[in-house]
């Protein structure tokens, strides 16, 4: 299985997307600070996934979502969570 996946800095609020085929690792290298692009917003939160058979279309997925119509998505389908967590 391959993952695209959002996590939110918890410093920051600010968002992080990727990919991996190890979730949980993935996620754990990102809390311990191990993923340059996460470590000075530590902590982090997973908030939302979405789990693929195929390599490709994770990463096109992950591509879309970083996008600008792709960061209207995940506003529209993180609404409730968005409004409780402001």
């Amino acid at each position: 299985m391959y993952y695209t996946y959002l996590l939110e800095s918890q410093k920051d609020s600010g968002w992080y997307l990727g990919y991996t085929n190890d979730l949980k690792n993935r996620f754990l290298e990102h809390s311990k600070g191990k993923v340059t692009s996460t470590k000075n917003r530590l902590p982090v939160k997973l908030i939302y996934y979405e789990a693929y058979i195929n390599r490709i279309d994770a990463k096109k997925r992950e591509c879309f979502l970083k996008s600008g119509s792709g960061r209207k998505f995940l506003k529209k389908q993180l609404a409730n969570y968005l409004i409780n967590n402001q």
